[in-house]
């Protein structure tokens, strides 16, 4: 057998020895110890021959091999009196050849995870609201926004209103209901446009929308819409 692989070029005695026999092209499990041995002593003598060095893991491996060699061509005893167990020295050298193949396998996976992994680029989280489209309040809000919303709760309240109704008449200024909004805002931050609206009889609504325009022409209050489609918020100017 003519050797062209260097030493150094193999992970250690397990890799050499599984590089002899893929090179036979042979079955770990069908293995001749003679001629693995012969081989593997072959290339040992032929880096001596070209004076290299050799670690001394591979000249154990060697005098294991030898041994397992000089076992096999001992005759064998039984004894049917010996309750000892003796593990067979070449099927403990497959199996230690089977696993260093595993894991070597494994490792080769790894390394094109690791590779891959080397491919992407990650980052910090990063605070992306000051990319955001902030949305402020207003006083110069046109008036057809609260009109189209007025109209709307008009329709929902036809919908939703009792086959029979009978509403009490009850007197109510638009003074009166600025001040009771005023009030309302005075508490909370913002409020829902239809929130204002605590009571869904007509005169009610009404007066409270005229107020609610009278509050917005005087500029009293802000109003803030964040698209056509959003509910709409109010809350007195000037608040927090």
């Amino acid at each position: 057998m003519e050797y062209k692989v260097k030493i150094d070029e193999f992970e250690g005695p397990l890799d050499l020895l599984l590089h002899l026999i893929k090179e036979s092209n042979i079955d770990i499990w069908e293995i001749k110890i003679s001629e693995i041995t012969e081989q593997y002593l072959g290339y040992i003598r032929a880096m001596e021959e070209l004076n290299l060095s050799i670690a001394s893991e591979y000249l154990v491996m060697a005098a294991e091999l030898i041994e397992i060699k000089s076992r096999s061509l001992l005759p064998t005893y039984s004894d049917e009196n010996e309750d000892e167990y003796e593990e067979d020295p070449r099927e403990n050298l497959i199996r230690r050849l089977i696993e260093y193949k595993h894991y070597k396998e494994i490792t080769s996976t790894f390394k094109d995870l690791e590779q891959e992994r080397s491919e992407i680029y990650t980052k910090v989280p990063s605070n992306i609201d000051e990319y955001k489209e902030k949305t402020t309040y207003t006083s110069t809000q046109p008036i057809s926004i609260l009109l189209d919303a007025y109209n709307k709760m008009l329709e929902r309240m036809e919908y939703q209103k009792p086959l029979n109704t009978k509403i009490a008449s009850k007197e109510l200024s638009v003074g009166e209901r600025i001040i009771k909004i005023r009030n309302v805002l005075s508490t909370k931050e913002e409020v829902k446009f239809e929130e204002l609206f605590d009571e869904w009889n007509r005169s009610y609504v009404v007066v409270t929308f005229l107020a609610i325009l009278q509050m917005t022409k005087d500029q009293e209050v802000l109003i803030k819409q964040d698209s056509k489609l959003d509910n709409i918020y109010i809350k007195l100017k000037g608040s927090a």
